[in-house]
């Protein structure tokens, strides 16, 4: 059975991914800071190992890693999805608050990969979630956008590093509605041209697609799944 980790895995596009890799029979080892998250995520799949761990914080993941070589030894698949997303203008962002959307977006996947390099078995397969924000921006997000520009990036220099051993690649969500997604209106789904705003699932096959055997000639790469948003040519 393969071995994955899914961070920031209790809510919305985690929870979809992880609900998508025990399809596929795997073992899933869950880290949220959210307690309350883990526990309705327990409660609803009983075989998902759940961990507390705040991925921005280098000394806690590398103690969460060492609990995962302690109890599994291996690590097949690890998907870095864990992010915060603040959109404040520049005249009151905070530098501590830049940091932190920094340290829990980008430098968690270095600090995942750094501290579970020697975990990653035979021919494993790392998929890391950007945003479509990596691309196109609105006003005041800088700090988000420059986190997820930086994920882009980082996966191609990993893919590089890490050679024919792991492959590593990103996935670039658009509009992904992770609550209620019946209260979305005719003209949410209008604009985009699928017809449709994007749901979880369509996060989690995309992941899946990316771990799975199927892409074994994939790395390196940004794989934009938004309904086709970021190629409409929008004028006012």
């Amino acid at each position: 059975m393969k071995t994955a980790i899914v961070t920031g895995g209790g809510h919305g596009i985690g929870k979809g991914i992880v609900k998508k890799l025990l399809q596929e029979q795997c073992n899933v080892i869950v880290w949220d800071i959210n307690a309350l998250y883990l526990s309705e995520l327990k409660n609803e799949y009983a075989q998902v190992e759940t961990l507390i761990c705040d991925v921005g914080n280098p000394d806690e993941v590398q103690a969460a890693m060492k609990h995962v070589e302690s109890k599994s030894g291996k690590i097949d698949y690890l998907v870095n999805n864990a992010g915060i997303s603040v959109f404040e203008p520049l005249e009151t962002l905070s530098v501590e608050n830049w940091n932190r959307i920094l340290s829990v977006n980008l430098s968690s996947i270095f600090y995942t990969v750094k501290f579970g390099k020697h975990l990653l078995s035979e021919q494993s397969a790392i998929v890391n979630i950007a945003s479509t924000r990596a691309l196109m921006s609105e006003p005041h997000g800088e700090a988000y956008g420059a986190s997820k520009g930086g994920i882009v990036a980082l996966t191609h220099a990993l893919a590089i590093s890490l050679g024919a051993k792991t492959r590593v690649n990103c996935v670039s969500p658009g509009w992904i509605e992770v609550n209620d997604y019946d209260t979305l209106s005719e003209a949410d789904h209008a604009q985009h041209p699928v017809g449709k705003v994007g749901k979880t699932d369509d996060i989690a096959e995309a992941v899946w697609f990316l771990l799975s055997d199927k892409a074994v000639f994939i790395t390196g790469q940004n794989i934009v799944v938004d309904g086709g948003m970021t190629k409409k040519m929008i004028y006012v």
